[in-house]
């Protein structure tokens, strides 16, 4: 036989009620929103200066170098001409200086001093020219004569001919350029005995 009999309330407070027993009830009440986390502040940045920019000039237009134009020929200062004392003098000094060098140095270095003279004054004056040109030829006509007498002076039997020939081309040298530096203290035009021409 069922049992029909009507169960008493349950009082919510009684500790023997049973959970399960509970009526189930939705929760309908509304939670509130959660609000976002605050992000942190940025520090504003300050705009870029605007700076002037310069307008750009335009780059000169240089013409291109002409290589086709040659540059004047260099035409030495020309040298006023001497007067016929200096002529003289130089003229002199042509001799002494070449005789002189000729001497102190053995017959090796006489032709120094003779061209140093032609090639300064030589354009200045005909008489300083034909002198100095004089004594430049004696010094290269002595100088092949003592490259002779020394080439003769290396073997045994040309030394008897070598040794005169040598002391021959000395002296006659020597007493060439005296001549001459006289002849051109007194202003004579003068060409030096047994010399050929080769500079004139």
């Amino acid at each position: 036989m069922s049992d029909t009999t009507p169960r008493p309330a349950e009082d919510p407070t009684d500790p023997t009620a049973s959970p399960a027993d509970e009526p189930l009830v939705a929760d309908t009440t509304e939670q509130p929103p959660v609000p976002p986390a605050p992000q942190p502040a940025r520090a504003e940045q300050p705009p870029a200066p605007a700076y002037a920019v310069p307008p750009q000039q335009p780059y000169p237009q240089v013409p291109p170098p002409a290589y086709a134009q040659q540059p004047p020929a260099y035409v030495p200062p020309q040298q006023p001409p001497l007067n016929p004392n200096e002529e003289r003098t130089w003229g002199m000094l042509s001799h002494v200086v070449g005789g002189a060098a000729m001497v102190l140095s053995g017959g090796f270095l006489g032709f120094v001093g003779s061209l140093v003279i032609y090639l300064m004054y030589k354009d200045r004056g005909p008489f300083v020219r034909a002198h100095a040109a004089n004594s430049l030829n004696v010094q290269i006509t002595a100088a092949i004569g003592f490259l002779v007498g020394w080439l003769l002076t290396i073997t045994i039997i040309g030394a008897i001919i070598g040794i005169p020939i040598l002391i021959a081309v000395f002296i006659w040298a020597v007493v060439v350029h005296i001549i001459g530096a006289v002849k051109a203290n007194n202003g004579e035009w003068w060409t030096p005995p047994m010399t050929p021409s080769f500079i004139k």
